[in-house]
């Protein structure tokens, strides 16, 4: 795309009428659709400046602090390139080398480490019921600070995956369905068959199937989720779900097997995950810490996973959706059957010819957070990003 094609995208985002300055983005359910439409232009518009060798910088300095809880790769790194393509410095709070370890309140934390900081972003996704409470309040937190004047300004809070919702991976999912159907328009009437699959790792969390559904009902989507007996999701979401379909003129259901949902799909989305009421069982346990329970009880998850091993994203199920070629999704990493372990979620040669999209999914994520970025912290990001693009200013010098 040259410069007019971005200029055309920039325009396009100063006519929405967006709130999201001075706030987070913490879950996809509660921003507006104006809100999500100017992350998806901005995320686009950042795509393109980085394509086109144009500096996009609207930052001199300033921190981006990264609290994972829990482990990561895509997610942990693309908020370091995130932070550094707009300009910010990346840190990294590693709770063991804190304060916090010594316990340290969450009020005391989020401002001590806040006094230049633009961005905070949080993974927490292991406990149900607490994650997104954690986020809340380091958001209430930094809050009072700036009301109160201890802190310059008043950081952000993008959520990197917490129970609930996992918000920057279902919007780099949703810029990649973009990308590959030319438009959000062209979503309208598409299914997607977001399924459980098997793994033979256990405890993995709610949030992208939750976001996965959370999300794709809002764009006029037919939405099937499918899981094992037992594997549910929290009431809550699919309560979300139900209602953006009808909103938007889509459709949601449940079926009761991977045949039923992948049949005439046009995308697949098979991934595992813990059921609902195992992992509230599981954060209970753990902070009781009743550690050998824990592993009891994960031992009991993994037994009941196996019996569902036919639960495989196989060639004989991709031959099941439209016309044998529906679209396969996942956040990665996958299971891979023979790769990564001796059966897993997804057949090598499924994800064989699946792996460069996939990676390209995973691509739009550093840029999608990003977009968060700039929506959540600039008064006016179409005019900032206007004046950068018309600068030109190489980020690199050839």
């Amino acid at each position: 795309m040259d410069k007019a094609g971005i200029k055309k995208l920039v325009d396009e985002l100063a006519g929405l009428k967006t709130g999201l300055y001075q706030k987070d983005f913490l879950l996809t359910w509660k921003q507006t659709a104006e809100d999500l439409r100017a992350v998806m232009l901005v995320t686009e518009i950042l795509e393109e400046m980085y394509r086109a060798n144009i500096k996009a910088r609207p930052f001199n300095g300033g921190l981006a602090v990264a609290n994972f809880r829990d482990k990561s790769t895509r997610t942990r790194f693309s908020f370091a390139s995130a932070a550094s393509l707009l300009g910010l410095n990346h840190m990294d709070l590693d709770e063991q080398k804190s304060q916090v370890s010594h316990g340290e309140t969450v009020r005391e934390t989020a401002n001590m480490i806040s006094f230049v900081t633009e961005i905070i972003g949080i993974r927490d996704d292991m406990f149900v019921g607490e994650g997104h409470e954690y986020m809340w309040e380091v958001s209430e937190s930094v809050e009072q600070g700036y009301k109160d004047g201890v802190l310059p300004q008043r950081p952000a809070v993008i959520n990197l995956q917490c129970d609930r919702d996992h918000p920057t991976q279902s919007m780099a999912d949703l810029m990649h369905l973009y990308k590959t159907y030319g438009g959000l328009e062209a979503l309208k009437g598409k299914t997607i068959a977001m399924t459980w699959a098997y793994s033979p790792s256990y405890g993995k969390p709610l949030s992208v199937p939750q976001g996965i559904i959370g999300l794709m009902t809002r764009y006029g989507m037919n939405v099937v989720l499918a899981h094992p007996e037992g594997y549910d999701l929290q009431p809550e979401t699919l309560e979300i779900a139900a209602r953006h379909a009808k909103a938007s003129g889509g459709s949601f259901k449940k079926v009761e097997s991977m045949e039923e949902a992948f049949r005439g799909a046009d995308i697949v989305y098979p991934k595992s995950w813990a059921p609902f009421s195992v992992m509230k069982k599981r954060t209970e346990l753990l902070r009781a810490g009743k550690g050998k329970e824990v592993e009891a009880l994960e031992k009991e998850g993994l037994a009941i996973n196996a019996k569902f091993k036919s639960w495989e994203c196989t060639e004989k199920m991709m031959g099941l959706t439209k016309d044998g070629k529906a679209l396969y999704m996942h956040c990665l990493p996958a299971d891979i059957t023979d790769v990564s372990c001796a059966a897993g979620e997804v057949a090598k040669t499924v994800f064989d010819r699946y792996r460069n999209p996939t990676y390209k999914e995973a691509e739009h994520k550093l840029y999608v957070i990003a977009a968060m970025m700039a929506m959540t912290r600039l008064e006016n990001p179409a005019r900032t990003l206007g004046d950068l693009l018309a600068k030109g200013e190489p980020r690199r010098l050839l």
